[in-house]
């Protein structure tokens, strides 16, 4: 059995951004979002104009397209929030720093080890790192015979990539087109050609 994937802020904005959410829905469903991933979002729209649409986009969104995941302290939250932040979830939700993610993880951890099959939607850095390790915990608790779910950990460039080809993304220079107003928002996106979505295989 599988939940709605659980999508970051980062990912949110951008896609929400540019207007990409039917693209983002009709790969990925209806989604969910931890408070603190919501709340990141309308902030960073209401703060930075670049990101002024995405607030806009979102309001229409939830809760039916975009479902809100309550991130009210509970046994199973605060388990999953200690082990990867080494500190109690009261004083970790004090840090807004990168907080988003940790709820992120948080909730697909407690869904993932219900039984249900998880999707992440998170860029590279320190919170795909953090969920890189639980997936391998949960495949670890598998092996020994628990009966645990599992996480997947969708990027920007998975989204896109199976986009390709699509009403979305017909061809590659609405690919490059899309990208390119992406990672105006995201330096963190790599140059085009060092990613796999021009490549010949793809389009093929």
């Amino acid at each position: 059995m599988s939940v709605r994937p659980i999508i970051d802020a980062g990912p949110g904005l951008n896609f929400l951004s540019v207007n990409k959410e039917r693209l983002l829905i009709d790969i990925l469903g209806r989604l969910s979002a931890p408070e603190t991933v919501q709340d990141e979002v309308l902030r960073r729209s209401r703060q930075d104009d670049r990101f002024r649409a995405a607030a806009t986009v979102w309001k229409k969104l939830t809760p039916d397209w975009i479902q809100i995941l309550s991130d009210d302290v509970t046994p199973e939250l605060a388990i999953v929030v200690q082990r990867i932040c080494g500190l109690p979830m009261d004083e970790r939700r004090r840090q807004s720093k990168d907080l988003g993610e940790t709820m992120v993880i948080a909730h697909a951890v407690v869904a993932a080890e219900s039984g249900q099959l998880v999707t992440i939607l998170m860029d590279d850095g320190p919170g795909a790192a953090i969920a890189t390790a639980e997936i391998r915990r949960l495949q670890r608790l598998e092996s020994s015979g628990h009966p645990v779910g599992s996480i997947r950990l969708a990027s920007t460039l998975t989204v896109l990539g199976r986009a390709a080809g699509t009403r979305h993304l017909p061809d590659r220079a609405a690919m490059r087109d899309t990208y390119t107003r992406l990672r105006g928002l995201d330096d963190g996106l790599p140059p085009i050609e060092n990613t796999g979505l021009p490549t010949p295989k793809l389009w093929s």
